[in-house]
């Protein structure tokens, strides 16, 4: 679609009468049209604002801590943030805010006793 109404206003068509062609808003069309003439940018860009949390000042720290103690669990992280920096933040905002770092909490599964061991 934004290529059809570009290409039409740069034939001749101007974005004002590309728009209801294409089925596309008024002021869509004229930034679309404006944009690829300005510096031939025909991409549409990513909509929205970008994810923040609240924890991101502490960012360094929680990764630090991390690195520093492994085997730390959420609950404890949490109670560390609070004591240590004065940030609150529930277990859910940590570990939504670890998982967009890359890093997960998990148990570790408990291993089985081998089938070989095992005496009939």
């Amino acid at each position: 679609m934004l290529d059809r109404v570009i290409d039409a206003a740069l034939t001749g068509t101007s974005a004002r009468q590309a728009a209801p062609r294409f089925g596309v808003g008024l002021a869509t069309a004229i930034v679309w049209v404006r944009r690829a003439r300005e510096n031939d940018e025909r991409a549409a860009r990513k909509q929205g604002q970008p994810r923040r949390s609240k924890l991101d000042p502490h960012r360094d720290y929680l990764l630090e801590l991390i690195a520093q103690t492994p085997d730390l669990t959420i609950s404890e992280l949490v109670e560390r943030l609070v004591a240590e920096r004065g940030a609150m933040a529930s277990r859910a905002t940590l570990w939504t805010f670890l998982d967009r770092c890359g890093l997960t909490f998990k148990k570790s599964p408990l291993m089985r006793a081998s089938r070989t061991a095992r005496t009939s």
